[in-house]
C-alpha cells in the first residue's frame, strides 16, 4: 500500500481518516483478523471508496445495516477470508437498540428525537449508523460495543422513560422503504444557491448560510461554492432538510426560468 498517497490531501481530517483507513487495511492481513471503522457519513464513504480504489484494495465491504444505508462502516479482512465469513461475523460488529413507544406517542418522535436523546448521554456521532424511524418508534443502528450502555441508560432520558428499549441483530431491521416523490421546480438559473433555495423552501440569504454551514452534499461531498452549476443525474443532499436527485432539465419558462423535475427522498 501507497502512504505516499496521503500527501495529496490537504485537509487534516481527511487525511488523519485515511491514515487510519490504511492502518486498518494493513492490519487485517498482518493480524490475520477482521478490522472495521466507526461509522462515516456520505461525504466520508465517497472519500474512502476513491481512496480504496487508488490503492487497489481489494479485501472490504462497507456496510450500513441495509442497501441504502447513509452512514456505514468500512471492514477489511485477511486474504484467507471471504465476504461470505465477514458478513457473518457482524453480529459481533453492528446491533440494533430497538425503540418501542407507548401507543400516547406514536407519531410524535421524529429523527432528531432519537439522535438527540442517543447523543445526549455523551455517545459519539460516530457510533451511531442510521436510525429507521417509524410511527411506533425507531431502529437506531450502533456499534455492538456501546449497545448494553444505550439499553441501561435510555429509558433515564423523559423521553423514553414509558418505551419499551431493547437490543436486536442487525439482521432483524425493520423492512426500510425507501420512498420517492417526484416534484418540479423553477429556478432562475442553475447555481446551486438558487437550486438550494427552491429545494429547502427558503429565501437566498438562508440558502448561502445553509451552503455556508457545509450542510450541503454534491454527489457525497461537500460544497460550499454557491456558482456551482448543477447538472441532470446530480444527488443533492441538504442536511436537516433531505436528498434530492435532479432527474431532468424539463425546459424553459417563456421569462427564460429553468424547469427541473426532482425525485426526492421522503
Amino acid at each position: 500500500m501507497n502512504r505516499e498517497l496521503l500527501s495529496e490531501y490537504k485537509n487534516k481530517d481527511e487525511k488523519m481518516l485515511l491514515a487510519q483507513i490504511l492502518d486498518k487495511a494493513e492490519n487485517a492481513n498482518k493480524k490475520n483478523k477482521i478490522e472495521y471503522t466507526d461509522f462515516l457519513d456520505m461525504a466520508q464513504v465517497e472519500l474512502v471508496q476513491k481512496f480504496i480504489k487508488k490503492q487497489e484494495i481489494k479485501n472490504y465491504i462497507s456496510y450500513g445495516g441495509y442497501e441504502d444505508a447513509e452512514r456505514k462502516i468500512f471492514v477489511f479482512y485477511p486474504e484467507k477470508f471471504n465476504e461470505q465469513v465477514v458478513e457473518k461475523n457482524l453480529v459481533n460488529i453492528v446491533q440494533i437498540i430497538r425503540i418501542k413507544l407507548p401507543d400516547d406517542l406514536n407519531g410524535k418522535y421524529t429523527h432528531r428525537d432519537y439522535l438527540g436523546g442517543v447523543m445526549k448521554l455523551g455517545v459519539k456521532r460516530e457510533k451511531i449508523g442510521d436510525i429507521i424511524v417509524e410511527s411506533d418508534g425507531a431502529d437506531i443502528i450502533v456499534s455492538k460495543e456501546i449497545t448494553k450502555f444505550l439499553l441501561e441508560n435510555l429509558g433515564e432520558l423523559t423521553r423514553f422513560s414509558k418505551s419499551t428499549i431493547t437490543i436486536e441483530n442487525i439482521q432483524d431491521l425493520r423492512k426500510v422503504e425507501v420512498r420517492k416523490e417526484e416534484l418540479e421546480i423553477i429556478v432562475s438559473s442553475l447555481r446551486l444557491d438558487n437550486v438550494i433555495s427552491e429545494l429547502a423552501r427558503c429565501s437566498r440569504n438562508k440558502a448561502l448560510e445553509i451552503i455556508n454551514m457545509e450542510r450541503v452534499f454534491i454527489n457525497f461531498q461537500v460544497e460550499t461554492k454557491k456558482t456551482k452549476q448543477i447538472k441532470a443525474g446530480d444527488i443533492i443532499t441538504i442536511r436537516g432538510k433531505g436528498r434530492f436527485v435532479i432527474k431532468e432539465l424539463v425546459g424553459q419558462t417563456k421569462s427564460g426560468r429553468t424547469i427541473l423535475k426532482i425525485e426526492k427522498f421522503v
